[in-house]
Parts: structure tokens; sequence; C-alpha cells
């Protein structure tokens, strides 16, 4: 037998307080959906709206409520997110979070939050995309997922499984956090110089190469694969970006390195690391991007 009680308190500030605790969930739910802290905090906004128009007093457990509106909401904007993106100019890549105060960004855990995994998320559906999240990031039970995505439990249990066997099959096993920091610093050191030769000594001969600009004048618009070709257009970003300080911080989970010109951030770049050095490279350079990073540090300090 449920022996949870109603939400029967209807003051505005009884469900915003309500709101407000579950908040940091439901934006790495839609976060994680979408690869977008504009368009997730958009989901944010519309459940809070839905949540002030609900009868709350005939809603049994406030979370799970919520949970829902946000991933199907998410799951919405994902169908039309993804003819928005067929018209960009170049690669897309998510929008990077800064996760310094949130570690895992609402969620149990850090899963499927590295921008890398974020990218190859998007090649699943929107449907599949939910699943696996609410599974691996949140510990959702295969029920609740399935009520969440109107599923059978079958159905569920069937595409978290797929999901994670495309993941697993894209993804490259991890180094340890201090050999990534290692690589990531002699990185820094050799870029700032337009070192090509240092940097060529930290990437791996496969190493792959992605830069959102969404058409910026001088960004690839293609991906740069091969340590050769990569060295050389990672040193070219001290031409590109002649007065950069160089700084490394957190993004998703990992250290990463910003590139500050006059005072404002010009480029973020993340990196995933295997055993023969950095095999994956993800500058972020486009504004609205690099503008929403900086947002997302003060989503729980409250800061303007």
């Amino acid at each position: 037998m449920d022996e949870r009680q109603p939400f029967t308190d209807d003051s505005l500030r009884a469900a915003a307080e309500a709101f407000e605790r579950l908040r940091p969930r439901l934006f790495g739910i839609a976060y994680r959906v979408l690869g977008s802290v504009s368009e997730a905090e958009d989901v944010v906004q519309d459940v809070w709206v839905r949540w002030q128009g609900t009868d709350r007093g005939a809603v049994l457990d406030p979370g799970a409520y919520l949970a829902k509106a946000a991933t199907r909401l998410a799951v919405n904007v994902a169908r039309s997110a993804r003819v928005r993106r067929e018209a960009y100019v170049g690669p897309w890549l998510p929008e990077p979070v800064d996760t310094s105060v949130d570690p895992q960004v609402g969620a149990e855990r850090g899963e499927a939050l590295e921008l890398a995994v974020l990218l190859v998320l998007q090649r699943l559906n929107p449907v599949e995309r939910a699943a696996y999240v609410l599974r691996e990031a949140f510990a959702y039970a295969y029920d609740e997922i399935a009520g969440i995505l109107e599923l059978s439990q079958a159905n569920t249990r069937q595409i978290v499984s797929r999901a994670r066997k495309r993941l697993a099959a894209e993804r490259r096993a991890p180094v340890d956090s201090a050999q990534h920091r290692c690589l990531l610093d002699a990185f820094v050191a050799a870029a700032r110089h337009g070192d090509v030769a240092a940097l060529e000594d930290v990437l791996s001969a496969d190493v792959v190469a992605y830069a959102d600009g969404n058409g910026m004048r001088g960004v690839a618009r293609l991906r740069v694969d091969g340590a050769p070709r990569v060295a050389r257009v990672s040193a070219f970003a001290r031409k590109f970006f002649p007065r950069a300080v160089y700084g490394v911080v957190e993004a998703n989970g990992r250290p990463a390195v910003l590139l500050v010109q006059d005072g404002a951030a010009v480029a973020l770049v993340s990196v995933t690391v295997g055993p023969d050095g950095i095999d994956g490279l993800y500058w972020v350079l486009a504004p609205d991007k690099l503008r929403a990073y900086e947002r997302s540090a003060h989503r729980l300090t409250g800061r303007p």
C-alpha cells in the first residue's frame, strides 16, 4: 500500500518550495537529453508554469510528477531540435556546463555528463536518450521509467540495453584523473606557445577534433583527424586569439581549458584521453554557448 500523503498545500509558496528542491534534478534530466543549457532552462521554466496550474492536491508524488513533465517536454524539444541542428554550420557540440558548483548537475551519478558522451547520446533518438539518462544518471527503476515514457517495462529494458551497447561501442575507456590533468596541462603549455611538435607529442595518432563556431570565420567546419592536422589547428589558436589567457576550469565533470581575451570567454576546450594520449578535442567557440557555460555556474549560487 502506498503510504505517501497527497500534496495538499495549494499555496504558491509551498509549490515554489517543492519545485526549487527538485529544480537541479529537472535541469539535469533535460540537459542530458538536450545537450543544451539554454534549452534545458526553458524546459524547467515550462515545467514551473505547468506546476503552478496543476491541481497539486491530487499529486501524490511531486518528484515523480515533475520528472515526468521535464522528461516528456525535453523529448519533445529534442525532436524539434534535430531539424534545427541539421541547418547548423559546422559541427554541433553540446553546450558545456560549469560543474564546479554541482558536480553531478542534479543527478545521483555523474553519468552522461562529459561533452564527448553527450555528443554520442545525441546520436540516439530522444526516447532512447531519455531512458538511458533516467536509468544511468538518476537511477530510476525500470517501472518508473516506463511510466514516465509511457512504455512497457519490457520495452524500456530493451531500449536502455540498446543505448548502453551503443555508447559502449563508441566510448573509449577513460584514464585516471591524474593522467587526464597531466595531458591537459601539457596541451595548454604547447597550445599557448603554438608549439606544433609539442602538441603532437600529447596527441594520439588517431585523435579527432571538433570546433563548434556555428559559422564563425576561420573556424573549421569539418571534423579534423590525425595528430599532425589537429596539432596545426590547435597551434593556430595562438594567432586566432593572440591576447588570450589560458586557464584550467571545470566543465561537465572534467578539467577543461577556458580562453579569455579582453575580459570575455572566447573558447572552451574539453578533451578526452586514452592510453596513447589525447584522443578527442572539443572546441566550443560559439558565443552563445560560452555565455551558457558562464551562466550555468550561477544556477545554484544565485549570483547574477
